[in-house]
Formats: C-alpha cells, sequence, structure tokens
C-alpha cells in the first residue's frame, strides 16, 4: 500500500476514533464531572456541531494553503483538544476542549481526502479515496472498540490521551512522508453554501440530517441504552460497537454496486424502511445480548448503506456541483450528530434510555418521508430538461 496514502488514513482512524469513541466512555466520563449522563452527551454535540459549522468555513479560509500545512494544522489542533479533554478540571472547559478538536477533524479530514486525490493519477484516485475512508469507517470497527476497553480497563481519560497519540503518529507521517501537495483554487464560502437553495438538493440534504440523527440519537447513549445487554461491562459494550462498525463498513461499501444495480431510489427507500423497524423494536430487542447484535448489524447494514446512494442522488441532481453538494452531505451529517445528542438527552427523559429506539424511529421515517419529496422534484426537474452527464459516486464510510 502507498505510505503516503496509509499516513493519510492513520489521520483519518484518529478523526474518526474521536467522534465515535466518548459513546463507549459516557457513564465514566458523567461521574468523573459528577454530571448527568445526558450533559456528559454533550461533548459529542460540541464536538459534531464544531466540525459541522467550521468545516465549510476552515476549508474557505485555508484554501490558499498548501494542503500539507493544514494537515499539519488540523492534526496539531486535533491532538491538542484530546489532551485537553483529558487534563482539565471541570465539565466546562472538557466542552470547550471538545470544539477545539472538532475544528482540527474539521481542518483534516475534507483536506486528507482532496491530497489523497492529488498524490495519484487520475485513473488511481477512487481507490486512494477509498484507503483514506477506511481511516474512518475503520474508527467505527476498530478505533471506538479499543478506546472504549481503554477507558474501562482504566480511565476515561486514557482514551482520549490514545486519540492524542494517534493524532501524533499521524502528524509524523504527514510531516516526514507526505510530498507538498499546492493549495486549491479559492472557493467563497457563500458559493459553497449556495446548493442548498435548490430544493431538490435540501430535501436530500435533510433525507441525511433525519437519518443519522435517528441514528446516533441512540449512538451517542448506547452505553445506558443497551445496559440490560451489557451489563454495564466494556467488553460486552466494545463488542457491540465493533458490529456496528464492521456492519456500517460493509453496508457502505456494498451500497455501491447495488445503486448502480437498482438505482438510488430503491436502496434509500429499503434501508430506510428497514432501519425504521429496526429501531422500532429496540426496546424488546436491546434487553438481551445476541438480539443486540443481530439489531445493531441491521442498524449498521441499513443506516449507512444509504450515504452511497445519497451522493448518487446528489450527483444525479447536478454534476457539476457534486464536489460542493458532496461536503455539504459531510457537514450534515455532523450537525445531524450534534442535534443527536440533544434530543437522546431530551429522549432519556422523556422516555427512557431503553426507549430512545422509538425517537431514532421516528426520525428516520421523517427521512424515507423527505428522500420521497426530493425524488418527486428530481423527477420533475428531469421531465422538463435534459439531464447533465452522470458521475461516479464514491464511497463515504459512516461516523458511527
Amino acid at each position: 500500500m502507498n505510505r503516503r496514502l496509509l499516513t493519510l488514513a492513520i489521520g483519518a482512524f484518529a478523526v474518526g476514533t474521536d467522534s465515535f469513541v466518548v459513546a463507549g466512555v459516557l457513564p465514566r466520563i458523567a461521574t468523573s464531572f459528577d454530571v448527568s449522563v445526558q450533559a456528559a452527551g454533550q461533548l459529542v454535540t460540541v464536538f459534531a456541531l464544531s466540525y459541522a459549522v467550521l468545516s465549510p468555513v476552515m476549508a474557505a479560509f485555508t484554501a490558499r494553503w498548501p494542503r500539507k500545512r493544514v494537515l499539519l494544522t488540523g492534526l496539531a489542533v486535533l491532538m491538542v483538544g484530546n489532551i485537553a479533554t483529558a487534563v482539565l478540571p471541570t465539565f466546562g472547559l472538557a466542552l470547550a476542549s471538545r470544539v477545539l478538536a472538532g475544528l482540527g477533524a474539521a481542518m483534516y479530514t475534507p483536506t486528507a481526502s482532496g491530497a489523497a486525490a492529488a498524490l495519484v493519477p487520475p485513473e488511481q484516485r477512487g481507490r486512494a479515496l477509498a484507503v483514506v475512508m477506511a481511516g474512518l469507517s475503520g474508527a467505527t470497527a476498530l478505533g471506538a472498540p479499543i478506546g472504549t476497553l481503554i477507558g474501562h480497563a482504566s480511565n476515561w481519560r486514557i482514551t482520549t490521551v490514545f486519540v492524542a497519540v494517534l493524532c501524533a503518529l499521524a502528524f509524523a507521517g504527514v510531516a516526514f512522508l507526505l510530498p507538498p501537495v499546492p493549495g486549491l483554487p479559492s472557493v467563497s464560502l457563500r458559493k459553497r453554501i449556495a446548493p442548498i437553495g435548490d430544493a431538490r438538493v435540501a430535501f436530500t440534504l435533510l433525507t441525511t440530517v433525519f437519518l443519522i440523527a435517528g441514528l446516533h440519537t441512540v449512538y451517542t447513549y448506547i452505553s445506558v441504552s443497551y445496559d440490560r445487554a451489557t451489563g454495564g461491562g466494556g467488553t460486552a459494550l466494545a463488542i457491540l460497537l465493533c458490529a456496528n462498525g464492521v456492519a456500517a463498513t460493509v453496508g457502505n461499501l456494498g451500497s455501491g454496486s447495488l445503486t448502480d444495480r437498482f438505482g438510488s431510489r430503491r436502496i434509500i427507500n429499503v434501508a430506510l424502511a428497514v432501519a425504521a423497524v429496526d429501531f422500532a423494536l429496540m426496546p424488546l430487542t436491546s434487553m438481551y445480548f445476541w438480539t443486540s447484535v443481530l439489531a445493531i448489524v441491521v442498524w449498521g447494514l441499513c443506516g449507512w448503506g444509504v450515504l452511497v446512494p445519497q451522493q448518487h442522488r446528489l450527483i444525479q441532481i447536478s454534476p457539476a456541483s457534486a464536489p460542493l453538494t458532496i461536503a455539504l452531505n459531510a457537514s450534515a451529517i455532523y450537525v445531524a450528530v450534534s442535534m443527536a445528542g440533544m434530543m437522546g438527552a431530551l429522549g432519556i427523559n422523556l422516555v427512557g434510555a431503553h426507549n430512545l429506539g422509538l425517537v431514532a424511529a421516528a426520525l428516520i421515517a421523517s427521512g424515507f418521508a423527505a428522500a420521497e419529496l426530493a425524488r418527486s422534484l428530481i423527477a420533475r426537474s428531469l421531465r422538463t430538461r435534459a439531464p447533465e452527464p452522470s458521475a461516479i459516486p464514491m464511497v463515504t464510510p459512516a461516523p458511527s
């Protein structure tokens, strides 16, 4: 494997681990800061919101920087943010450190994808992107479970030190192995968000928001939502997280060929419908370990199998604007994750942690409605004008 791409993938693995690992040690964080689990869940909210808001802002601000400088700066900020989380004594300061970590992630992840594409010939760009994105998907299958085991075996603060060490390894690799990569042509922030004015794009992005909000309403609080199945044990919880990550990766990768064969609408609708039913049954399936494993595998396969056909749909709307709409879809994912932390906390107060699946099912069902409205608008526009040339969809892994 190309060592330069592997270096970028390690950084993506660090970002993904940072995004997902808090869910596995949430009760321990709450106990450490003497706050409720719902309050501790806002550590996920502020990280995701920081990423979502700052990603397009930093992309515009650093557009003329050499890509290597952006990558190193992003990793350094992410590392400092995690070290700060590990040592800061109060919950308020820990929240601020997660904002800082989100800034580093917002600088690194989009830049790593662009750098990977620039380092290889055009015919190898798809594979290069897949290598880097495998770092993110690998974080759901390995990073989050490993971090959970570390946190349960020692102290949750060591988990954030583990993420900081990953950042340091990636920083060294980028510094010594990555050649100079020039900056990109500057694109204003207004131009980056302009596609949202197209209703077809807006409802497609809204589908992503509803889906990911549903998934993460449970994922953020998975340690308490599934405590009957795990008995509160770190090993059992790590197994559930690993099963979710592996299934998410398989669903994400497999949905590409299925989309090519059956079209985006059928894959999106089937996956959303099955996911909604899966979460609606969670109050029952989360009672026992093996039924929880089965439910979580279905969750990963269907929940994250929607992302590729979503990208395909955005490209179909306007191939020329695909880089901008794909980036907006990535931001929509983190907007949804930030919403999920708050909605999950509210859901626990209203219906209890074991019934959070019902809240998730309602959100995913709303995503189904948004997807059908987007499809209707797309079909109407295709009847009135000739479609633009198609583009090949890229694979984007799960943030969880």
